[in-house]
């Protein structure tokens, strides 16, 4: 593949309009993220405009993993309960879940899990 000035034309309007390199690499077509990566820097394509800032991803219950909505359903009202996130199962198995018991103050997991993720010096030492 060689750049041709189309190609360095197509490169410089995608970078300018924000476009990611490996997005950049698949519209141009036989040519790698590096390789744009590499060209945008030889020709000098360090900038973006100021009004291309990554948006936030909004993420709604809707579409949040089952395994998640655990999580967040189990949470007081209040905010002040923290529920255990220690795993239970496998992810891509459908009866997934975290323990979801009360987590202890500024810990993930809740007393028992934090018996087993956490082992004092003493302990491991003997």
């Amino acid at each position: 593949m060689s750049w041709t000035d189309q190609r360095i034309e197509a490169l410089r309007k995608f970078w300018q309009q924000g476009f990611s390199a490996s997005q950049i690499a698949k519209k141009l077509g036989g040519v790698t993220r590096n390789a744009v990566i590499g060209k945008a820097h030889r020709l000098g394509l360090t900038g973006r405009s100021s009004s291309l800032k990554k948006q936030e991803r909004i993420v709604t219950t809707e579409s949040v993993p089952t395994y998640y909505q655990q999580i967040i359903d189990s949470t007081d009202k209040d905010g002040s309960g923290k529920p255990c996130m220690w795993p239970v199962g496998d992810p891509k198995q459908s009866d997934f879940h975290f323990c979801g018991e009360q987590a202890e103050l500024g810990k993930p997991y809740c007393t028992k899990h934090c018996a087993v993720a956490y082992n004092r010096k003493s302990e491991t030492a003997a």
